[in-house]
């Protein structure tokens, strides 16, 4: 059995055990001890949880960037950089408005109240959300130390210190090769790390569920139901609109595309992982008639910058987190959250499970309780392979697009030779 097969069998294995467990508390024990028991239990998940945050901010800083040194120099990427970065962040936008709306109409948080779970936590966060100002959002962004930002896990004040070190990192060329592919070298080590830490998940998991089943009953089930039916219906919008643009742009070429990225698309989806299919991805878009430079500098480049499919679940999860604990947050408050995961998920490697990194720091961020996670977790697996599978469309489409934006597109359907 593959690795992350295992992983997720041992997740759902965590559930089940959390759910028993829970469940033979809340059945036969005192408000006392139910309570005693849920605040013991959950020490597994704040063990699971810690190890998460650890790793947040290396990986966001080298794999930024890394991303960002990788654009090269500007003027000799010249249009095909501009146009790669027009369809990412118009993408981008897109897929967390989307999830943005979804959610707020969907309210798939609301089918479980775990507010009493941490009532003085939302208390506070409602405190500071009024509170929220023009000051403190510019004292959210600029640091004055990378070291403290780093420290206290400030998110935004690290991507703004990474893009400026990623800009001039590239300006200096060939002087700071030696600073790319160490940073480049961190990278890896960090998403390596990523995957020991997952490793942890399922005792997260045990924690978390145990303690929400023996609190709440098995009225828990029902937020799992509703929140994967309604993530999958923002799915299947996000597909209409990217296959709707790309047919605008690519004409009948469009069911030629699809046909051959058919096999990644169900790589993808079974793997959990977009960076298990990049050799053949990019086999197939150059077979599709894409010229092999322009696959080589966009389909690498789309790996960090567009990834619509965890965007839309990236604000779907953080926002359903929040309505999981009863806490209002208001239409500015969710903007300033999708432009905080506009810029952080520019930083993250499509590896499984990566968008989860990114939800906890945003959560954090905007001091909705991190154990909503681990709760969403057991499910996690399953939105992934979705989530994965449009990562791998919009980045065919993205290379597509712009292969034909440069006149660079040709047409093999008539002479294909393999």
């Amino acid at each position: 059995m593959k690795k992350s097969n295992r992983l997720t069998l041992y997740i759902i294995i965590a559930m089940v055990a959390g759910v028993i467990l829970g469940y033979l508390i809340h059945q036969g024990s005192s408000p006392e001890t139910i309570q005693s028991f849920s605040k013991n239990i959950k020490l597994l998940t704040t063990i699971f949880l810690r190890l998460v945050q650890m790793i947040i901010a290396p990986l966001v800083f080298s794999t930024l960037v890394v991303g960002i040194a990788k654009l090269g120099d500007l003027k000799t990427v010249g249009r095909v950089g501009g146009k790669a970065l027009l369809w990412f962040i118009s993408a981008s936008l897109v897929s967390l408005l989307l999830g943005m709306l979804l959610v707020n109409l969907f309210k798939p948080g609301a089918g479980i109240d775990l507010s009493n779970a941490d009532v003085s936590g939302a208390k506070d966060l409602v405190g500071k959300t009024q509170e929220f100002s023009l000051v403190k959002f510019v004292e959210h962004v600029f640091p004055k130390s990378m070291i403290e930002a780093m420290a206290n896990n400030e998110i935004l004040q690290l991507v703004v210190f990474s893009i400026f070190f990623g800009i001039a990192t590239a300006a200096l060329g060939d002087k700071a090769k030696v600073v790319v592919k160490g940073l480049d070298a961190v990278a890896h080590v960090i998403l390596k790390m990523v995957g020991y830490v997952m490793n942890f998940a399922p005792i997260g998991v045990f924690g978390a569920i145990a303690a929400v089943i023996a609190t709440k009953g098995l009225e828990v089930f029902v937020f799992y139901g509703k929140y994967l039916a309604f993530f999958l219906i923002g799915i299947a919008a996000l597909w209409l609109v990217l296959l709707t643009v790309g047919f605008l742009i690519l004409k009948n070429r469009l069911p030629e595309l699809l046909k051959k990225i058919l096999s990644p698309l169900i790589i993808a989806f079974s793997t959990t992982s977009s960076e298990a299919v990049f050799p053949k991805l990019t086999e197939e878009l150059e077979r599709f008639g894409c010229k092999d430079k322009i696959v080589s500098f966009i389909l690498p480049l789309g790996y960090s910058f567009n990834l619509d499919g965890s965007m839309m679940y990236m604000t779907f999860a953080s926002i359903a987190i929040a309505q999981a604990y009863g806490i209002h947050l208001d239409t500015g408050t969710q903007l300033t959250m999708l432009i905080v995961l506009m810029l952080t998920s520019k930083g993250i490697a499509g590896v499984p499970r990566a968008s989860l990194v990114v939800v906890t720091a945003t959560c954090a961020m905007f001091n909705i309780p991190p154990e909503g996670i681990a709760l969403i977790l057991p499910i996690d697996h399953f939105c992934d392979m979705f989530r994965t599978a449009t990562n791998v469309l919009g980045n065919a489409l993205a290379t597509s697009v712009v292969s034909k934006w440069e006149g660079a597109l040709e047409d093999h359907s008539a002479t294909t030779t393999s």
